[in-house]
């Protein structure tokens, strides 16, 4: 059988990659989750969905036709760099609620968390 003919195998291989590649898509929160009806992002779960993929590129290394090894390896290398960008991401938005809270004017804080006085003061 020709590498230009599509056999069943070839078809769930790829049915399989997509699969994957599908769930790490909306764990990275870039597709809506059909089931939800919303985006989420669980970068948890994205890293599994890719560390599947890995592992299938890594077991059927030397077996798979050409075309099918160079399908795995795009969609691979396309989901981890969509993870790093997501990993950065999460890591300004964290930075981003720590600015916030320096950035609050020191009045406010006073406010809220009015200095003690000390033992010279209250006896004055």
């Amino acid at each position: 059988m020709s590498e230009k003919s599509i056999d069943k195998e070839s078809i769930l291989f790829h049915q399989l990659v997509l699969s994957f590649y599908t769930a790490a898509w909306q764990q990275l929160g870039k597709v809506e989750n059909p089931l939800l009806g919303k985006i989420e992002r669980d970068l948890e779960g994205a890293a599994l969905s890719i560390d599947m993929l890995d592992m299938i590129r890594s077991r059927t290394k030397g077996n798979l036709p050409e075309a099918e090894a160079k399908f795995l390896d795009r969609t691979i290398s396309e989901l981890k760099l969509n993870y790093i960008d997501e990993l950065k991401r999460k890591e300004k938005e964290g930075a981003s609620e720590v600015t916030k809270d320096k950035s609050e004017p020191a009045e406010e804080k006073a406010k809220e968390n009015p200095p003690e006085t000390s033992a010279q003061e209250k006896t004055q």
